[in-house]
């Protein structure tokens, strides 16, 4: 079964209504509860909402829906995968994260770099089609991309040039030429295209949005684990080791504690941070050696490792096997 992170159609509702129609009956009538959309990062049946989008796009007569309800939305829509990514060196590298990270956002969609010429080209590829060959979900995921890329690298149209393998549509009132330039239908593929050198910028982060983000996230872990101050810190943890800012006064902040009175609370519920940290690391090595994909050095770095010795010296202390070996035995 293929998941997309519900973020991914944020403004679902307020667009559709805003086009004279009932979202709920749309949801439900795809198979979509409402309530899962209130949380971005609960995941819904990517190929359910495939169809809903076409379904909705042909109910509202919008054949532009996907890009439409893509305008509407900022990076969150893509979630951690693009925050994260705006930390990395350069463009290029939050191209390559994103496309090692993208099954957090979505599973069954892959990304693909191609040079040609002078350009750039970002091609989404999917694991699964439907009738109307994702017509509306090529739209949204590569306005998406493009919104990315014109945060990212501070650029738009035409630098950024947004492509959909499907024919011009004719009839709807809404161009989106303010934002996405002059979209190229019928092009090979679906996806973005830009200046190859872009790849060697620094990209811009939006410090606002990633506050913003914080903050959301801050609220809903104190939602979902009221009562443990230990389960807080290692959700923190595990979203901020890949950030190489994962550090007790980093995560102390984030809860609106002193490093001091988190280490003392933390020893109430007989904890502490490094032995957190430590536990957290071994629990996402163990989900990411199970993945034939994930390179030993990767994982390492993303672990908040300078050195994959040390990595490969900590993992064997946790488990009594190298990491390799370890995910041979599995």
């Amino acid at each position: 079964m293929f998941l997309l992170r519900s973020g991914a159609i944020e403004g679902f509702t307020s667009l559709v209504s805003q086009l004279g129609h009932n979202p709920v009956s749309l949801l439900r009538d795809a198979g979509i509860v409402v309530g899962q959309l209130r949380e971005p990062n609960s995941y819904l049946s990517y190929e359910k909402t495939a169809d809903l989008l076409d379904t909705t796009a042909h109910c509202c007569e919008e054949p532009l829906f996907g890009l439409r309800l893509a305008s509407r939305q900022n990076l969150l829509a893509i979630g951690e995968v693009a925050l994260s990514g705006s930390r990395q060196a350069t463009v290029g590298d939050a191209l390559s994260f994103a496309q090692q990270y993208l099954y957090l956002h979505a599973s069954g969609l892959h990304l693909e770099q191609v040079k040609r010429a002078e350009r750039a080209e970002v091609r989404l590829n999917f694991d699964f089609t439907n009738q109307s060959g994702l017509l509306q979900l090529s739209q949204l995921s590569s306005a998406q991309l493009f919104n990315a890329l014109r945060i990212l690298t501070g650029a738009g149209s035409p630098q950024i040039r947004l492509h959909l393998q499907q024919s011009a549509s004719i009839g709807s009132e809404w161009t989106g030429s303010g934002i996405y330039g002059q979209v190229r239908f019928d092009s090979a593929f679906d996806g973005v295209s830009f200046p190859y050198a872009y790849l060697k910028r620094s990209p811009l982060a939006d410090e606002e949005l990633m506050r913003e983000h914080l903050a959301h996230h801050i609220q809903l872990l104190k939602t979902q684990y009221p009562d443990s101050l230990k389960a807080q810190v290692c959700h923190l943890i595990g979203s901020l080791l890949h950030t190489g800012e994962c550090s007790i006064g980093t995560v102390s902040q984030s809860l609106g504690l002193q490093p001091r009175v988190l280490q003392k609370r933390l020893q109430l519920e007989s904890s502490n941070f490094s032995q957190l940290l430590q536990e957290t690391r071994y629990e996402i090595a163990k989900q990411n050696l199970r993945r034939d994909k994930t390179s030993i050095t990767d994982l390492a770095l993303n672990l908040g490792y300078a050195e994959v010795s040390v990595f490969s010296r900590h993992f064997k202390q946790w488990s009594g096997f190298s990491p390799r070996a370890w995910r041979d035995q599995q």
